[in-house]
């Protein structure tokens, strides 16, 4: 400073207008030292980094590269030049000082919420991630270096110790819990949803009362997002998992079987006992012929023991339409290639009503995946819609518009066969 405003002087300036050129100039030279600085820091240095980053075999430095880590670090070494320059403005010296610290003190709080994110990215490469993801706790730790940044910086400004502002935060905690009420409640659910191994990224969750019914694609500290089936995302916070009740299909995933839980509905006026040539058709039925035969000579010898008149069907023992049919469907299903056999299979009749006798059929596909099982369920109730008259066996429907022109037009067809007008 004093060589510069001797050299001004010399050339005949104002010793006052001196001085105030020669802080222009160290100002105006300590700016172009920052900036050849950053220069050489980004376009060297980092280059160099991004070329031993991108020619290495590891990939977590790959990623602390995307989410800017050594970029940030870069914008501290102005920060230190501006520091270490600040003597030579003796009467600013103080303030260029505390607004020097209090930019590293950012900075240092921006690469820390960058490195805190490749650590997050880092760890969802590892399998693990999806049963404990840790973007919640992650959460947590820059809230709370956030509050110590903050208390720091102010520290720094007012030149007080940052202890006597920690001490004054006890008077303040309830509105601290007011505003940091939902991260709060966030926390301790993600603590009790990942201890309890509740949910986990990439679950299918059903939340009917948020309108949730998809998969869950991310966990943080205040919300789970699902990703619905129709492509919508819902966004749920985080602590209503616990609060309130949700289904979680990860069980039936990985069980490897998918529940068939569905009924069809007989016209119960189409119940009869097999007749002998209905008997002689279900006997040529491969997945019947056995179960015919061994059933027939069961009831022959249990009539003939009983002494039973087989004159009059109401006596003794018969097979009915509606029992070999339910014969036919388990038969079927547990030779279907696409049934789970280790999983329960059953045909079972539930009570009748208004709509006819429900039969129901329980079993599972051997797959979970969503076309499949609807494939599958779909091929099953085809055949088994198709098969019913081969039984004498008649769906229940309510009568159509078709059914009662039918029923008009017959009736027409016979007056005019009878000559009525």
């Amino acid at each position: 400073m004093e060589f510069i405003t001797k050299l001004l002087e010399e050339i005949g300036i104002n010793s006052v207008l001196a001085d105030y050129l020669s802080y222009g100039i160290e100002v105006l030279g300590i700016a172009v030292l920052c900036v050849l600085a950053n220069f050489v820091t980004k376009k060297i240095f980092l280059t160099i980094i991004s070329h031993v980053i991108n020619n290495n075999k590891y990939q977590w430095d790959d990623i602390l590269l995307e989410r800017k880590v050594f970029h940030k670090v870069s914008h501290v070494v102005p920060a230190v030049i501006i520091y270490y320059f600040s003597s030579t403005f003796p009467a600013y010296q103080h303030l260029i000082e505390k607004g020097a610290i209090s930019y590293i003190i950012i900075i240092g709080l921006l690469v820390m919420d960058s490195l805190l994110d490749a650590v997050n990215d880092i760890y969802r490469t590892y399998e693990v991630s999806k049963v404990k993801p840790i973007r919640g706790y992650i959460q947590v730790i820059k809230i709370v270096l956030s509050i110590i940044g903050g208390i720091l910086v102010i520290a720094n400004l007012i030149g007080e110790s940052p202890i006597i502002l920690l001490s004054g935060i006890g008077a303040i905690s309830a509105v601290l819990m007011l505003i940091f009420k939902d991260s709060i409640l966030g926390l301790v659910a993600g603590v009790q949803l990942t201890a309890n191994d509740m949910v986990r990224v990439g679950d299918w969750i059903e939340m009917p009362k948020y309108g949730a019914d998809g998969d869950v694609i991310d966990i943080s500290l205040n919300t789970v997002k699902v990703q619905n089936w129709d492509k919508t995302i819902t966004t749920i916070p985080s602590y209503t998992l616990i609060s309130d009740s949700f289904k979680n299909w990860r069980g039936m995933q990985t069980s490897g079987g998918r529940r068939i839980k569905r009924s069809i509905f007989i016209d119960t006026s189409s119940i009869c006992f097999c007749t002998e040539d209905m008997l002689e058709r279900f006997r040529s039925i491969h997945y019947l012929t056995e179960y015919i035969l061994d059933t027939e000579r069961e009831i022959e010898v249990h009539n003939k023991e009983n002494r039973i008149n087989t004159s009059n069907k109401v006596n003794g023992r018969a097979l009915t339409n509606i029992g070999v049919f339910r014969i036919y469907i388990d038969q079927y299903l547990k030779h279907h290639p696409k049934i789970h056999p280790n999983m329960t299979c059953m045909v079972r009749q539930l009570a009748s009503g208004e709509t006819g006798l429900p039969i129901e059929i329980y079993a599972f596909t051997n797959g979970t995946e969503w076309q499949m099982y609807e494939r599958v369920q779909s091929d099953v109730f085809d055949h088994i819609f198709a098969i019913a008259p081969e039984f004498g066996l008649r769906i229940f429907q309510n009568p159509t518009g078709h059914d009662v022109k039918s029923l008009v037009g017959g009736r027409e067809e016979e007056y005019r066969r009878v000559g009525v007008n």
